[in-house]
């Protein structure tokens, strides 16, 4: 063995940061995340104390429950983001819906904290999009000309026999409407004029 192959000796918090990154960049990771961020201060806040010295300061108000479900709800939509995101644009929408709904319900929305945060974690769940690899793209010829000369048909190679595509039936259109039942839909290239005969 030679000192330059590197074998199977990489250290395995790469190979477990290599797979996260793999992980995270199958899904909308960021949308979860900022969702279940935004979910904990609108499920926190209704029931913290806050202790200054001996005096305790409760921010429980009526909407304690309420808070509680909205924020409940929203980190289970960032999980749904990460863990099921073919569902992704109705976990999206449902989180702007509930972000909106804790204005009212949840101390203004956990202090604007959680609002901002799930408003924007459902707005990236809705515009995230899977992506492709470039490995997987099939190679095609700049501007449709192939390597030997002008431009060539698509679907064609440069020896001139048609490739099999299967995209499904052929197009192909009817008779042109300037046309008439004389020439069956098909003009001759002679300087636009049809011959009679």
């Amino acid at each position: 063995m030679s000192p330059e192959s590197t074998g199977q000796n990489e250290h395995y918090l790469r190979v477990f940061w290599r797979g996260f990154r793999t992980w995270r960049g199958n899904r909308p990771f960021w949308a979860g995340l900022f969702t279940m961020v935004g979910g904990l201060p609108i499920a926190y806040f209704p029931y913290a104390n806050m202790h200054l010295g001996n005096i305790t300061l409760a921010m429980s108000t009526t909407a304690g429950a309420g808070s509680l479900i909205i924020g409940i709800l929203l980190i289970t939509l960032g999980l749904t983001m990460w863990f099921h995101h073919i569902v992704r644009v109705f976990a999206g929408v449902a989180a702007i819906l509930l972000a909106l709904i804790s204005i009212p319900v949840a101390n203004i929305g956990g202090f604007l904290i959680g609002f901002l945060f799930s408003l924007l974690g459902g707005a990236l769940s809705i515009s995230w999009a899977p992506g492709t690899l470039a490995a997987e793209q099939p190679a095609k010829h700049t501007a449709g000309r192939s390597p030997q000369g002008p431009e060539a048909p698509e679907g064609s190679v440069p020896d001139g026999t048609e490739q099999q595509h299967d995209a499904g039936p052929a197009y192909s259109p009817g008779p042109a409407p300037w046309s008439d039942d004389s020439t069956n839909g098909k003009v001759e290239a002679n300087g636009g004029r049809n011959s009679a005969g």
